[in-house]
């Protein structure tokens, strides 16, 4: 009665109803104002803080060691100490895709740093030619495949020239041997110029997408991405340095900044899939996405730490080569660890014997490869687009 009592004459601030308690029967409202002194702010800061980290110590190692224990957990009712599924599944996929996005970021570096293509042109494609006037058409047809080659990325536009004036040269060392006369340089330049003209015109003209079924609206709109992808593609293989980088790192970006939503997309679809293998076991259906949500989340576990390992073992190989070794062992493990920990957790938690569970493993897996190919590729295409 004394905690009753100490209440009366408060009323709750946002629906005027008297305060038995420090939160209001009615709508719940706190009866602490939320202005507080900065201190008392940075207390409940730290408070918050620890009180997570102590739910990470204690999901992070039974999610990544015991197949299926947070989910039993979860279903038994014992949820205060673990963090929730979402929040856990949340958390792993964008610290996943940023490390990956650092490793793929690195690995772009170090294939810029070392491409350069070029094109190296030797007299084999004119020693056939026996006459002059068939010199003079095998050098044609050369330059003719030039900008086509530079169009898939093989050469890069700045070189077509150089590639030009070699083919020129071992073309006139054809036609000396045989006794005939040099072909100038204007003409070489003018057929590489009607190659190029005709390369554009076949290549970059944008084709409008138009599907019958769907509304123009969307048609307009599948075009649109279409353009700004073939010009981001455009721009990656055949632009300067810088704008190849530029265009390089935004398609990236683009594919990294979807991923997440594709995944979020993908994981009901997956507890779908439980839903039907399992239609038998008598299982709501947020049963499934519970085991959906702390199975990506271990995937994502998994990934990040496959990628942080063979990030930190490519660093370390070149001083110490026993802990590239070693490292590339942890990958492994890991590697074969993330089929055995699913396998192993359908089992515990659905309790059927191994055949049935193996069987039914399969093919859930074998769907879930699809979908997940049909997620990366409109990843990928948004990135393309972005």
């Amino acid at each position: 009665m004394k905690q009753l009592t100490s209440y009366e004459g408060l009323h709750c601030a946002n629906c005027g109803a008297g305060m038995q308690g420090e939160f209001c029967h009615e709508c719940g409202q706190s009866i602490h104002s939320v202005l507080k002194p900065m201190h008392h702010m940075l207390e409940e800061t730290v408070e918050t803080v620890l009180h997570i980290d102590g739910r990470i110590v204690h999901t992070l190692p039974p999610l990544l060691l015991k197949p299926g224990f947070l989910t039993l957990e979860y279903f038994a009712g014992r949820r205060v100490r673990y963090i929730a599924p979402f929040r856990l599944m949340f958390v792993l996929c964008l610290l996943s895709f940023f490390v990956v996005h650092l490793a793929i970021d690195q690995i772009s570096v170090k294939v810029a740093a070392h491409q350069g293509p070029t094109v190296t042109v030797t007299g084999e494609a004119f020693s056939d030619a026996d006459t002059p006037k068939e010199v003079r058409k095998v050098l044609k047809s050369q330059l003719k495949t030039l900008p086509h080659i530079a169009a898939y990325g093989v050469l890069p536009q700045q070189q077509l020239q150089l590639a030009a004036e070699n083919m020129q040269q071992q073309a006139n060392k054809r036609l000396i041997e045989l006794g005939a006369a040099p072909i100038p340089a204007a003409s070489v330049a003018a057929n590489l110029a009607v190659a190029v003209r005709a390369s554009g015109a076949q290549d970059h003209e944008p084709q409008p997408i138009h599907i019958s079924w769907l509304p123009e609206a969307a048609n307009a709109r599948l075009t649109r991405l279409g353009q700004q992808i073939q010009h981001n593609w455009r721009t990656f293989k055949d632009g300067d340095p810088s704008t190849r980088a530029e265009a390089k790192q935004r398609m990236i970006n683009g594919a990294f900044g979807a991923l997440p939503a594709t995944m979020f997309v993908l994981i009901p679809v997956f507890a779908g899939l439980l839903k039907l293998f399992y239609v038998f076991r008598r299982r709501l259906y947020m049963e499934h996405l519970t085991v959906a949500l702390h199975s990506h989340a271990f995937m994502f576990l998994g990934v990040m730490l496959i990628t942080v390992t063979g990030m930190l073992s490519t660093w370390l190989r070149p001083h110490a080569a026993w802990t590239g070794y070693a490292l590339g062992w942890i990958q492994a493990v890991l590697m074969l660890w993330i089929p055995t920990y699913l396998l192993i957790m359908q089992k515990r938690i659905y309790h059927q014997g191994w055949p049935m569970t193996l069987l039914k493993f399969w093919f859930i897996g074998w769907c879930y490869f699809w979908l997940l190919m049909l997620a990366l590729t409109v990843a990928a295409a948004l990135g393309l687009a972005h």
